[in-house]
């Protein structure tokens, strides 16, 4: 894949036919599992919303041209493979696109994003959607954690293998102590995150980024009281946050830890699609005035699972390496925030400017829809860096199990 990539900022710049592009990064809203907006909607229903605002954005490109979908998603049954195929050929998506899903937990959609890019760098597709999809609210507790398991796993003398099945907080709280990542400096960082988000709501940051949703709302104590209800913004953006509030949440991980709801990500449903396609493919359809940007490469390397929070850490120097850029070269960065004490940990360990991380808050305060949020983080990126009027992004998660994974984005 090295063959395919442009190193050096110079290169990455410039505007090549078989260039990666993205014509579209859209989103649902991203609601509280369980209490928010799409709490009643299923998963698949949320990406059939995404999947046709991107289809029907652009009269100049017949379904039939979509190549190939690829879906991240966690907690799905079945992989969410079949329900998605169906909300795909459900909202005009024709039977000769095929379709997939892919899971490497948090960075599932990245990866789903990297599938396509690479599907089209090599020539095997021209044009493909790369999704996400999480409904926390219907599978969390359900199929967070493997319950059956093969018995020399649950006895396994290795470590590292144990590990992989961790709680996520205590992985969060060993980066905390190993690292020495206060529980204040994790409340600072969280109110942060709350405070830029909620400046970026009311500023309309997100509104490009959104597609609403209509769908259902069931009273609990009502069953039979079912409304239909439009969602149009994140519901779990906290305006009012501060420091003095988070340091009296009780701990959620450790009695003597420093992990809190109000300072790890929250629990979300959500969905997100982009669309993709080489840049000669945009040209012929006439719709290179469309680009909003393109890809410019991905790695993955794991790490430890016991503190998999450090993946961003690992994956951002070797992409760095990778496409011969520098951490000066870089004007946003999206950092996943499933805790506060390993996005801390990254930002410092990168030696990056505060400013420059995630600008208009994170998922502390938007939520982390796991499929979901890097197509969420993609797209709040790409509108970043042309609100910046900057040339070079990059978004990167950490991933449970014990890896990272990093991509470079340039803004058109």
């Amino acid at each position: 894949m090295a063959g395919f990539i442009q190193k050096g900022v110079k290169n990455i710049l410039q505007k090549n036919p078989q260039d990666v592009v993205f014509l579209s990064a859209i989103r649902t809203p991203i609601t509280r599992a369980k209490k928010g907006g799409l709490r009643d909607a299923y998963d698949h229903e949320m990406l059939a919303a995404v999947l046709k605002a991107t289809t029907t954005k652009f009269p100049e490109l017949d379904p039939s041209k979509i190549d190939d979908i690829c879906v991240g998603t966690v907690l799905s049954k079945l992989g969410g493979q079949k329900a998605g195929r169906m909300a795909a050929n459900h909202i005009g998506v024709p039977t000769t696109t095929s379709f997939s899903t892919v899971n490497r937990a948090c960075a599932s959609g990245l990866s789903a994003i990297t599938n396509i890019a690479n599907s089209i760098a090599v020539g095997q597709i021209d044009v493909g959607i790369a999704g996400g999809m999480e409904s926390m609210t219907r599978n969390y507790q359900s199929r967070a954690i493997p319950t059956q398991l093969w018995d020399a796993l649950k006895d396994s003398p290795v470590k590292d293998a144990k590990d992989c099945i961790m709680n996520m907080g205590i992985t969060a709280e060993n980066v905390a102590e190993r690292y020495g990542v206060s529980r204040s400096d994790q409340d600072a960082f969280a109110a942060q995150s709350q405070t830029r988000a909620a400046k970026a709501q009311a500023s309309g940051f997100f509104d490009k980024e959104i597609v609403p949703v209509t769908t259902r709302w069931i009273e609990p104590e009502v069953p039979e009281n079912v409304k239909e209800i439009t969602v149009t913004k994140d519901d779990g953006i906290r305006a009012n946050t501060t420091v003095e509030k988070l340091s009296t949440m009780k701990l959620a991980f450790k009695p003597d830890g420093t992990g809190t709801a109000g300072n790890s990500s929250q629990v979300s449903d959500g969905a997100s699609a982009a669309l993709m396609m080489r840049r000669s493919t945009a040209a012929e359809l006439g719709l290179t005035s469309q680009i909003m940007g393109k890809w410019a490469g991905t790695q993955v390397v794991g790490c430890a699972p016991d503190e998999m929070g450090v993946g961003p850490a690992v994956a951002i120097p070797k992409l760095l390496d990778y496409t011969g850029i520098s951490t000066s070269d870089v004007a946003v960065w999206e950092i996943n925030e499933a805790f506060a004490s390993q996005a801390l940990y990254c930002i410092r360990k990168l030696g990056l400017e505060n400013a420059t991380v995630n600008p208009n808050g994170g998922a502390i305060a938007l939520g982390h829809p796991l499929g979901a949020t890097s197509g969420r983080m993609l797209s709040t990126l790409l509108h970043e860096l042309e609100r910046q009027e900057q040339p070079l992004g990059v978004l990167s998660k950490c991933i449970g199990t014990g890896m990272g994974m990093a991509s470079l984005v340039v803004r058109e």
